[in-house]
């Protein structure tokens, strides 16, 4: 009897996945993790460093930290809006305030809170990978 594959076992490894987080430990973390669950992972310190690279593009999806130097997170996430950067992004913040979940709702980015505990992130790119047509069973 064949097994019926879940729709996280669809072929989403080597996705391109973006990190901006402007500590070095976590976003090493972050790296390291993701890569281990097959994502072809990329890692920038800051908005500026990802932007002048030229690298968004390539994003199958977006990990980006609210708080970072220059420029925060949704602020980040809309100057990519507006280069045509349309990759699902999802925010990562310890404590996010109202004014910050309205603002990623209204632009629909994803919040996942500090400390990333579990599955969470995991769980939650893998589910921006998946065209909605294969979630609807």
């Amino acid at each position: 009897m064949e097994l019926m594959k879940k729709p996280d076992h669809f072929p989403l490894a080597r996705s391109v996945v973006i990190i901006v987080e402007d500590d070095p430990a976590v976003r090493n973390s972050l790296k390291f993790s993701l890569e281990i669950e097959g994502f072809d992972v990329r890692i920038y310190a800051s908005g500026t460093d990802l932007l002048e690279a030229h690298d968004a593009s390539s994003a199958r999806c977006l990990v980006i930290d609210q708080k970072l130097p220059e420029i925060t997170g949704l602020d980040l996430i809309a100057t990519l809006r507006d280069l045509r950067i349309s990759a699902p992004a999802i925010l990562i913040t310890s404590h996010p305030n109202a004014s910050v979940r309205k603002r990623a709702a209204e632009a629909n980015v994803s919040i996942v809170e500090k400390p990333l505990l579990g599955n969470a992130l995991v769980d939650r790119i893998r589910a921006s990978l998946v065209p909605n047509s294969l979630l609807q069973w």
